[in-house]
């Protein structure tokens, strides 16, 4: 006969057991199992230990499993997880009525004997025999608390529950040895309040404090007398008594309780029976788990934590220790998520990008010079469901995230910042030719990349030919300036800057050396170059990002968290002329329609080849930000297609990812100090004025600015170049 199922009855070969178990343990303690010295037990039964002394001395009680609460900068709740929905509470904020009617329907002589009762062992020996079955039990509160570690220890190890739970004499001795040292070492109100903390309520509750709230929705604390015989008498079959499942059922029990509390004189009959006239009244609080509950789109944010926790040796030496430790929870973490800035990062979102879009858009904003995760959200909400994603598509791969999206153009001012601090002159003038192949060889770290005739590159339309300065090809982001300046600057240089702005490949890997990387061809995540722009807004300084300010645990102790890591990445003067080259984007350039109102603001837009990917990535003083649209599968491209709302012929890193940029960034920067960034003086104004701001602008889109490689231009639709090298056209 298949076996009960947990929390139910026994069926009965597990009566059998459990009446033999009785029957030869009241032998063995009554032979004189209380002296342990005389030896081996003698005990021939399946299961039985071989002697009293064999098992080891200490039990060792592991730390409860506990809820963890996930905080925001503010204070304000993110979300709360846990394996176990516990909150270990002390007596005193437990009801006296909750207290009584445990021992009164558990153990009621809890107060008068030891470890062992031996009163209720021949009353349960007699009672059962006389029966032939059982019909009572002789555990005792402490022994019961016993066994509830074993099965806490095991957690959801199903061959180590079996273990804790099986009908055997053996662990019923092994039980009962752990008993009387529990009993010698705690004290009755001790064990009284693990046993109410350890114990399972049904409705994954465990614990009197999380069983108050999810049958009541109030504290352990505020429980009224029929509350408290309620959820005590739940506890010998949560399944059987359930008040939600079968409200008849627990009622009955519930009254056996208050019975029961009355015989014992902790009630009057009076209350008792007043307290049984009453109906069960539920206020249920269904579970709430984990970062699927986030509100504000911050369940990613909420996973990231999660992430960073199992991933940190900060936490532990190896992940199964780290992921022992946030299972155990009782953690209240506190992060670095602002809540303005989440509620502006999300707002913006859902106005640009809807949920059910044949695209997807992903924004994190950090703070220069701290590292600091301000906000992180996307378009397809955290779920399960149709048109939502537990894939981050704001970090990298080994974070939770994809394998990136290719920046495009946003990674030319990573060039342009390893050339100044090269010495390059940001006066310096390129031919910038329409289409040009690539120049070759060109210095690598290891040596020299070779290219082909074959090898070209060209910029947005036709009417885009220099010579340009480097103020005026990052204002129109001109493809052939930026692959003239690495390939007379090589490549090293390039991938020296983008390691020291922590700008690395979302996958994992060490970044290609070839040209191409100047358009931006290889995956990136969002919150990888946030981080590398905020170094811009912050004098050079790099600081890697951070998402936990504090952690304490159940006991109220301080964590160590991980912290930034800030380093130069290159001088305060080639920050400031990168600020003054990403001003003019934002001021006059393919940016435009990302400017701030009010407050200095600088960045970059960028496309990938095929306009797979759109981006929009840049900063203030305070807060720098990445955008970026695309089909999260690398397959739709972005032709032809509708997105918020808003049809596109084509998709352009000013026209998308810029809008979003800008109202989130307003949003979370509302009421905020806003300074100037330094800039220092570039190029001659008089000069860059007679080229024409009318050179390649559409006349039909007023306000989209130049025809560069990230916005409407002269109209041309250009063909799809092969790669090369993982290269191709890059930053259109």
């Amino acid at each position: 006969m298949p076996k009960k199922r947990d929390g139910g009855g026994l069926s009965k070969t597990q009566q059998a057991a459990k009446f033999l178990g009785v029957s030869v343990l009241a032998g063995a303690v009554l032979a004189g199992l209380a002296l342990p010295a005389a030896g081996a037990l003698g005990l021939t039964a399946k299961g039985s230990v071989e002697g009293f002394d064999d098992i080891p001395a200490n039990l060792k009680t592991p730390p409860l499993s506990q809820r963890s609460t996930i905080l925001d900068a503010k204070g304000g709740e993110i979300a709360k997880v846990y394996s176990r929905d516990r909150t270990v509470v002390g007596l005193k904020d437990m009801s006296p009525y909750i207290r009584q009617a445990i021992v009164a329907i558990e153990d009621a002589r809890f107060y008068q004997h030891g470890a062992v009762d031996m009163k209720g062992i021949l009353r349960a020996v007699n009672k059962n025999a006389q029966s032939g079955g059982v019909s009572q039990g002789a555990s005792t509160l402490t022994q019961q608390y016993v066994k509830n570690v074993f099965i806490e220890e095991a957690g959801d190890n199903a061959d180590k529950v079996a273990q804790a739970t099986q009908q055997t004499i053996g662990r019923k001795i092994k039980e009962l040895k752990y008993a009387i040292q529990v009993e010698k070492e705690l004290g009755k109100r001790k064990i009284l309040q693990n046993y109410l903390n350890i114990t399972f309520f049904g409705q994954q509750a465990y614990g009197i404090e999380a069983a108050a709230q999810r049958y009541f929705s109030k504290h352990a604390k505020d429980l009224s007398l029929e509350e408290s015989a309620l959820l005590a008498g739940i506890v010998q079959s949560p399944s059987r008594y359930d008040p939600v499942s079968a409200p008849q059922e627990a009622t009955r029990r519930r009254n056996t309780v208050l019975q029961r509390m009355a015989d014992l004189k902790n009630i009057t009959q009076a209350q008792a029976d007043a307290a049984a006239k009453k109906p069960i009244k539920l206020a249920v609080s269904r579970p709430k788990n984990g970062c699927i509950t986030a509100t504000d789109g911050a369940g990613f944010f909420c996973d990231y934590i999660r992430k960073v926790f199992l991933t940190d040796k900060a936490f532990g030496k190896t992940r199964k220790d780290r992921l022992k430790r946030w299972d155990r929870g009782g953690m209240t973490i506190r992060t670095t998520l602002d809540p303005q800035t989440q509620k502006a990062i999300q707002a913006s979102i859902s106005d640009h990008v809807y949920e059910d879009d044949p695209v997807a858009t992903a924004a994190t904003i950090v703070e220069p010079g701290t590292g600091k995760i301000l906000g992180m959200g996307q378009s397809r909400p955290y779920g399960f469901g149709e048109n939502q994603t537990v894939l981050n598509l704001s970090v990298d791969d080994n974070m939770g995230g994809g394998a990136g999206y290719q920046p495009g153009s946003t990674f030319k001012p990573v060039i342009a910042a390893a050339a100044l601090e090269q010495g390059t002159s940001p006066e310096q003038e390129y031919s910038s030719p329409y289409r040009m192949p690539y120049p070759s060889p060109v210095q690598t770290c290891e040596g020299q990349w070779q290219g082909s005739p074959s090898d070209t590159t060209q910029n947005e339309n036709k009417r885009e030919v220099g010579p340009y300065g480097m103020k005026e090809a990052t204002a129109k982001s001109v493809n052939t300036y930026f692959v003239q300046l690495i390939s007379d600057m090589g490549i090293c240089p390039a991938v020296k800057m983008a390691q020291k702005m922590g700008i690395e490949r979302a996958d994992g890997k060490p970044l290609q050396q070839v040209p191409s990387m100047t358009l931006g061809v290889q995956e990136m995540s969002p919150l990888t170059m946030a981080s590398g722009y905020a170094a811009f807004a912050n004098g050079g300084e790099y600081c890697s990002p951070v998402a936990i300010e504090s952690i304490t645990d159940a006991r109220g102790r301080a964590l160590e968290v991980p912290r930034t890591s800030c380093r130069s990445a290159m001088s305060k003067k080639t920050a400031d002329t990168i600020n003054t080259l990403l001003k003019g984007v934002v001021e006059d350039g393919t940016g435009k329609e990302a400017g701030l109102r009010g407050r200095d603001s600088a960045g970059k837009t960028g496309t990938s080849d095929s306009r797979y990917a759109a981006w929009f990535v840049g900063y203030t003083p305070n807060a720098a930000g990445a955008v970026w649209v695309g089909d999260p599968q690398h397959k739709r491209k972005m032709y032809n297609i509708t997105i918020g709302g808003v049809p596109h012929e084509k998709v352009y890193g000013a026209d998308t990812p810029g809008p979003i940029w800008r109202d989130a960034m307003t949003g979370a920067l509302a009421g905020r100090p806003a300074p100037s960034l330094p800039t220092v003086p570039i190029g001659n104004p008089d000069r860059d004025k007679d080229r024409g701001d009318d050179k390649g602008r559409d006349k039909h889109k007023p306000g989209r600015g130049h025809g560069g490689d990230d916005k409407p231009g002269g109209g041309w639709d250009l063909p799809d170049w092969p790669d090369i090298l993982g290269g191709g056209n890059g930053g259109w």
